[in-house]
């Protein structure tokens, strides 16, 4: 209790601070309004050149390069993330080459990268999404129809949530809970696409997947019974309506339908004005910005789960986009993962610097026409630079039991604005660089942590 209390009296303290208070410190005024059709371009004209660039400097697969642009490529996830990057920009853009070379070969080849590296988890998962890019029928999909035998059985093999996935236990192999949204999804697109033919084991894993929405909780806890609840618990849900939709679950859907109208409302009550959105757990630093581009597409495709307009949804993935775009360097060709003043969870290691670069313009190729074809469908032609949050001041419970609550408290009045979550973790709050957890009047932020 008195841990909370001083993480309260140091979020009261540090919210009074003005950004004026800080030498060298400037502000930008904003453009007042952001055209719909100059957003699309401006988005898809910075993915074509930066992917190009990166593209551009893998002369060969083989031997795969253990360092691209100047980092490492070795840390996990990192090329499936960058060909699920690639087959997102194909789809969205219909641009089928890039710095001169034929974009399924390529997505094609770094797959089997994956395949025979054992690769797992969202390495997976963005293969699947990759393969499914270029077209949902394979005896007319390029990177499909490109591979040889052989490396179509080992494409199956990717594609083949066994991999974390026990079916015997009906759980994920070492890794937290919402892993098995990961296998959900993969399941689903494998079968979708005809790779695996298994629909027993797809329900099986849908049901185990969803089974805390299904038996009535609002927010997931990631480490059961002990009560982690951040970031995952809105992109699990997403995870898993995606897979049930894709696998016709209706009755699944049903029962996710009241988590994905809290958990939106939660989210946009978090957010700050740039696009910055869980400020506490394992979404620290770039992670959080980039939760809001793809939280914005999956609105723009879902409306009935919108907490806002489409408009106020649209100005907050423009602020998001234009905090990343800032911290992008031109010189490098890659965010500022590292650069001083900045902190993030402790998975993003230095050997995850291209994969989180490269995953930046995944997800934003994968958001952006979903979100700019909702506008333009719902006659968006513009919208604010800047999105109207209304005034908080509640506690949202993600576990109310007298045994062992957790929740978040949220406050944005005026100049005031804090959120002091009460949860768990697998390390202590107080003892983590969180840069998120308090936002000054001028935007500045200050840590603040509530350990579990």
């Amino acid at each position: 209790m008195k841990l909370i209390t001083f993480s309260i009296i140091l979020t009261l303290l540090f919210s009074s601070v003005s950004i004026a208070s800080i030498p060298g410190v400037a502000t930008a005024k904003p453009t007042p309004v952001v055209k719909t059709s100059d957003l699309r371009v401006e988005v898809n004209d910075f993915l074509g050149k930066e992917l190009a660039v990166h593209l551009g400097a893998i002369n060969s697969l083989s031997p795969v390069p253990d360092r691209v642009l100047g980092v490492p490529t070795t840390g996990e996830f990192s090329w499936g993330t960058f060909m699920r990057s690639l087959a997102a920009y194909a789809e969205t853009t219909g641009n089928r080459e890039l710095a001169g070379r034929d974009l399924a070969k390529w997505v094609g080849q770094i797959g089997l990268i994956e395949a025979h590296a054992g690769s797992k988890a969202f390495s997976q998962l963005y293969a699947a999404l990759a393969l499914r890019h270029f077209g949902r029928d394979l005896k007319t999909n390029p990177l499909w129809q490109n591979l040889t035998p052989d490396e179509q059985k080992a494409w199956r093999s990717l594609l083949n949530p066994e991999r974390f996935y026990d079916p015997k236990t009906n759980k994920v192999i070492d890794l937290p809970e919402n892993y098995l949204g990961v296998a959900a999804r993969i399941a689903s697109i494998s079968y979708e696409l005809g790779i695996s033919t298994d629909k027993n084991f797809l329900d099986k894993l849908l049901d185990r997947a969803a089974v805390q929405f299904t038996s009535g909780k609002l927010f997931a806890d990631d480490s059961p019974p002990t009560g982690r609840y951040d970031r995952y618990s809105n992109e699990y849900v997403r995870y898993i309506w995606d897979a049930a939709e894709n696998a016709g679950r209706q009755d699944i859907l049903e029962k996710l339908r009241p988590s994905l109208k809290i958990q939106m409302r939660l989210w946009w009550d978090l957010v700050s004005a740039d696009g910055y959105g869980y400020n506490w757990g394992r979404s620290q630093g770039v992670v959080s910005y980039l939760d809001t581009p793809e939280i914005a597409g999956f609105l723009a495709l879902h409306p009935e789960f919108r907490p806002a307009p489409l408009a106020d949804i649209a100005a907050l993935y423009s602020q998001a986009w234009n905090y990343l775009l800032h911290d992008y360097r031109t010189e490098t060709h890659l965010l500022s993962i590292f650069a001083f003043g900045r902190g993030n969870y402790s998975y993003i290691s230095r050997e995850r610097e291209w994969q989180q670069t490269t995953g930046f313009f995944g997800k934003l190729a994968n958001s952006h026409t979903a979100l700019m074809n909702a506008l333009e469908k719902e006659n968006v032609t513009s919208f604010p630079a800047v999105p109207t949050l209304k005034d908080v001041a509640r506690f949202e419970f993600f576990r109310n039991v007298p045994e062992r609550a957790a929740g978040v408290w949220l406050v944005r009045q005026g100049q005031l604005r804090l959120a002091v979550p009460v949860t768990s973790g697998p390390k202590p709050g107080v003892c983590k660089y969180l840069p998120g957890g308090v936002e000054g009047t001028g935007g500045e932020r200050f840590g603040v942590g509530v350990g579990g």
